[in-house]
C-alpha cells in the first residue's frame, strides 16, 4: 500500500514538474525553433557571410565551402559591430557599434 502511494505520489510530482518547465511557461513558444536558446553559447551567426541575424547552433549554416569577401558590410556582425546573444531565450544579433553612420544631417 505505501509503495502504490509513493509511486502515485511521485507521478504526480513528475507530471507537475514537466508542465512547469514546458517551453509555454518562458514565453519560448512564440519563438521558432531553430532560435530558441538559453545561453549565448546556444547561438551563432545565420548567414555565412556578412550575417545581421542569429539562430541555435543546431540549425548553423555549413560554410564549409563558402568564401566571403573581406569588405565590413553596414549593420551586421562583421568587423565586430555586433555579438551575438541569448536574448528573452531568443538568439539575437546586437548590432551595438555600426562602422557607418547615416551622413544625412538630422
Amino acid at each position: 500500500m505505501q509503495k502504490s502511494l509513493f509511486i502515485g505520489i511521485f507521478l504526480i510530482m513528475v507530471a507537475l514538474f514537466v508542465v512547469a518547465c514546458s517551453p509555454e511557461n518562458y514565453g519560448l513558444a512564440d519563438i521558432p525553433l531553430e532560435k530558441q536558446c538559453q545561453v549565448d553559447a546556444d547561438c551563432v551567426k545565420d548567414a555565412c557571410c556578412h550575417a545581421s541575424g542569429a539562430v541555435n547552433k543546431d540549425y548553423a549554416p555549413d560554410c564549409a565551402d563558402v568564401l566571403c569577401t573581406l569588405s565590413c558590410e553596414a549593420n551586421t556582425l562583421d568587423c565586430g559591430q555586433g555579438k551575438i546573444s541569448c536574448v528573452k531565450g531568443e538568439c539575437t544579433a546586437v548590432i551595438d557599434s555600426p562602422l557607418f553612420s547615416d551622413p544625412s544631417p538630422s
